[in-house]
């Protein structure tokens, strides 16, 4: 059964290779290992990295209630705390030298909010209340020099002055505002809300959940937009299926923690939509394309796009039971998963990206600042949690 392969596959091979990038001599986690499986222990280490590896280890010691996951947890905390946040201006830096000097001190909101969804799952996990502090204060952060009067701004220097966004901006655009950071804000705001209840957060979220179905949503088109100007009008023609289907469990996950009716009904068809339109445009039965540009579909299999393909299309299969399609297309991905895009090789965990055939691009690595076991961890736990019987 998939259930128990996925549960496998996290035991085996995920868990073990993320413990063993563990830094014990200067904290955190390695941040480059090559192609050719060679570490470099000296490589930048990306605090987008660190914080979603404490996430996962985070969710995984709650799934699974093993001591040395809840370790490796604190391992990833204790290097946010003392190495990533900025202890004179606040927030998080982009990156760390190996040995824990502030190597990038851009603030971007993106990495603010992954580093809120870490420390909301840290401290569920270990009861910790600074790390919840941490959060709020990161909250308050985010809510007082990130945005402005439409919505959430981008990039920052180290004193929070407005930089260009060339971090989430990609394609040829530069974006004051994406949707990229917009998802996640909302991602780590659930979490937030979840373990803490802060009415703050919650209005905030639902904030977040009338702009994305008021601005970020094409319902013409049947996707989200993704790049934006300054006032949320899209500034490209692009449709990220990646992100559509990660945005559709998301929002369903979303509007669960908070709880509200109005809420469920009004993001409902938009999850369902969401999920239709990648299944018929961008899933060829095995695997889900990356994106498509002016009309023209990279093809590319990205590591990413397919964990969150299974978590997407089991979460419109629950949505609605009847579409037994989504149920067989999350199974024939998690095959394609297992064929391809995991490393057989000893040492190894996901290859970045294969062609549609399956055949790896060889000159991505295997982990690096962006490279993590965020996506792929998470869909072994979501899989297991939700428990469907897909035999």
């Amino acid at each position: 059964m998939m259930v128990e392969e996925v549960k496998e596959h996290l035991l085996h091979t995920i868990i073990p290779f993320w413990k063993n990038l563990r830094d014990n001599e200067h904290g955190g986690y390695y941040g480059w290992l090559g192609y050719d499986l060679a570490l470099d222990k000296k490589a930048v280490k990306g605090c987008i990295l660190n914080s979603r590896i404490t996430w996962f280890f985070a969710n995984a010691y709650t799934l699974l209630k093993d001591e040395s996951l809840l370790d490796e947890a604190k391992h990833g905390f204790a290097f946010m705390k003392d190495y990533c946040f900025d202890k004179e201006n606040g927030g998080i830096y982009w990156s760390i030298t190996y040995d824990g000097k502030p190597e990038d001190t851009t603030k971007h909101t993106y990495n603010q909010a992954f580093c809120i969804y870490a420390l909301s799952s840290y401290y569920e996990a270990s009861k910790d209340e600074e790390a919840l502090a941490m959060a709020k204060e990161l909250f308050h952060i985010i809510e007082e020099k990130c945005t402005d009067e439409v919505g959430y701004l981008e990039a920052f220097d180290r004193e929070f002055h407005l930089i260009e966004n060339d971090k989430l901006s990609e394609n040829g655009v530069i974006a004051d505002k994406t949707m990229n950071t917009l998802l996640h804000v909302f991602e780590a705001y659930t979490e937030l809300y979840r373990v803490s209840k802060d009415t703050e957060v919650k209005k905030r979220l639902e904030w977040i959940l009338d702009t994305i179905a008021d601005k970020i949503y094409n319902p013409k088109l049947h996707r989200q937009e993704v790049f934006f100007d300054k006032n949320y009008n899209s500034i490209l023609d692009l449709h990220s299926y990646g992100h559509d289907i990660e945005t559709a469990w998301l929002l369903n996950r979303g509007v669960d923690v908070l709880g509200e009716e109005a809420y469920q009904k009004k993001m409902g068809p938009i999850i369902d939509d969401l999920t239709a339109q990648v299944y018929k445009v961008a899933f060829d039965g095995h695997s889900l394309a990356n994106e498509c540009e002016k009309g023209v579909v990279n093809t590319h299999r990205v590591w990413w796009v397919q964990a969150e393909t299974v978590i997407g299309f089991l979460n419109g299969y629950q949505r609605n039971p009847e579409k037994k399609e989504y149920l067989e297309a999350a199974k024939s991905e998690w095959q394609f998963i297992k064929d391809y895009v995991i490393d057989k090789r000893e040492g190894s965990e996901w290859f970045w990206e294969v062609d549609e055939n399956g055949k790896p691009y060889p000159d991505r690595p295997i982990v690096e600042p962006w490279k993590c076991p965020y996506h792929n961890g998470r869909m072994c736990i979501e899989v297991i949690r939700r428990d469907i019987d897909v035999a």
